[in-house]
């Protein structure tokens, strides 16, 4: 007997070129959940507007930057669908009739909502405020039962669970109440400690090459209680050996050096370039990988249009039952008509088009 896969939907905002933090606690993990899920992966251009709506040329730019990163990390469109989410009408319209479920209040109260327009100093729009809806309607429009996720996000999970169960005591049995699958990967720091992120300019990308690698890697910082190389140093808490435990194979050669650095016999410019190497020879597939698709990205566009139009198939069918179960008349002028009921409809488009217009 054929055992039935589950369904992941997950995916990242264009915001930037995906960088090492992003390839082994998220992308990694995908690759490796293809062979055992049903995989739809979203470039969620529209969560992009919710915190940077005043550049829309560089939305565009980074969303076919992240397409070639994910793609040269592992990604593959023949084992998952690549979704582009502002080209899939019924990830908007589902999220609308979903938000007619949740109240301001319970919004309000969403972690991550609270850290953002503490942490950016936002004047919040109705856009910010509604991400989770919206997030929820990414997940259910796709009928997902397990999505991949960091701990910060759970909230969002946990709403979207809430959204799926209160809809389906309304209307009916309709959407499966999603899991959270966390990365069991620890998550890696910037090449300065703190939280890896691109406006942070502390960020190692897929797409860097060799030397601007090696270069990030030489400035690291590492034990500030350190002033010569031959004083004892401490590797917990330090992004170079965080590094090495993620990148290097030899995990010998690693508890190596982590026992020279503590006592005192290695210095961190001996360890810096160890690192280079290291990651330099990790990324090296990588590379040649993202450099070849890079060539011919009216490929990479192909691709992405062919799993947007899958998915948009697949969610036009969500959004039908959606609208009949919430009493809304749109598949009304695609049902057939009742002797006495209301005249037709006249459409410009043709049947298989009257709701969804590519």
């Amino acid at each position: 007997m054929t055992e039935t896969k589950g369904r992941i939907l997950t995916g990242h905002r264009p915001t930037g070129p995906r960088h090492i933090g992003h390839l082994m606690g998220t992308l990694e993990t995908w690759a490796r959940l293809q062979d055992s899920y049903e995989c739809f992966f979203l470039v969620a251009d529209l969560h992009v507007l919710t915190t940077d709506y005043e550049h829309p040329q560089r939305v565009r730019e980074n969303t076919m930057g992240i397409v070639l990163d994910w793609l040269a990390a592992g990604i593959d469109p023949n084992r998952s669908t690549l979704v582009l989410q502002s080209a899939v009408p019924a990830h908007t319209q589902l999220n609308t009739l979903l938000g007619m479920l949740v109240t301001v209040s319970r919004l309000n109260r969403v972690p991550t909502f609270k850290e953002q327009v503490k942490e950016l100093h936002l004047q919040p729009s109705l856009g910010l405020l509604g991400y989770p809806v919206l997030q929820a309607a990414d997940i259910l429009v796709y009928k997902a039962d397990t999505v991949p996720v960091g701990e910060d996000q759970l909230p969002h999970i946990e709403l979207t669970r809430e959204v799926a169960r209160r809809f389906n005591q309304l209307y009916g049995e309709t959407f499966p109440e999603p899991d959270g699958l966390l990365s069991l990967t620890p998550r890696l720091p910037g090449t300065d400690n703190r939280t890896m992120h691109t406006s942070y300019g502390n960020a190692i990308f897929l797409r860097d090459t060799p030397e601007e690698t090696t270069r990030k890697v030489m400035s690291m910082y590492t034990d500030p209680t350190r002033i010569h190389a031959t004083d004892p140093g401490h590797v917990e808490d330090n992004p170079v050996f965080a590094y090495l435990d993620a990148f290097n194979p030899n995990k010998a050669e690693v508890e190596e050096l982590k026992a020279r650095y503590r006592a005192g016999t290695v210095g961190d410019v001996e360890v810096k370039r160890r690192l280079a190497v290291v990651l330099n020879e990790y990324l090296a597939p990588i590379r040649r990988r993202r450099e070849k698709l890079a060539a011919h990205p009216e490929e990479v566009i192909n691709l992405l249009q062919a799993g947007t139009a899958r998915a948009r198939d697949l969610a036009g069918d969500t959004l039908a039952t959606v609208q009949e179960k919430m009493g809304l008349a749109a598949n009304l002028i695609q049902a057939p008509f009742q002797a006495n009921g209301p005249s037709p409809v006249v459409s410009e488009y043709p049947p298989d088009q009257l709701l969804y217009v590519p």
